[in-house]
């Protein structure tokens, strides 16, 4: 599974692990994606999306 949002485009980021005496070693930042049922362009159509696109699409 990809882990990329269809709605938005969100995907992996990646960044530093910092430990307590300041080393740093690449990390990757893994976005939280649900399997849903959404609807795109009039049709309900599933697939992957991101937790902060789910509660916007919610709200509205």
């Amino acid at each position: 599974m990809s882990r990329v949002c269809n709605i938005c485009g969100k995907g992996q980021a990646s960044g530093n692990n910092v430990s307590h005496s300041n080393r740093k070693t690449r990390r990757t930042f893994k976005v939280n994606v649900q399997k849903v049922s959404y609807v795109d362009n009039g049709k309900e159509t599933t697939g992957y999306v991101c937790a902060r696109c789910l509660k916007k699409t919610e709200r509205a």
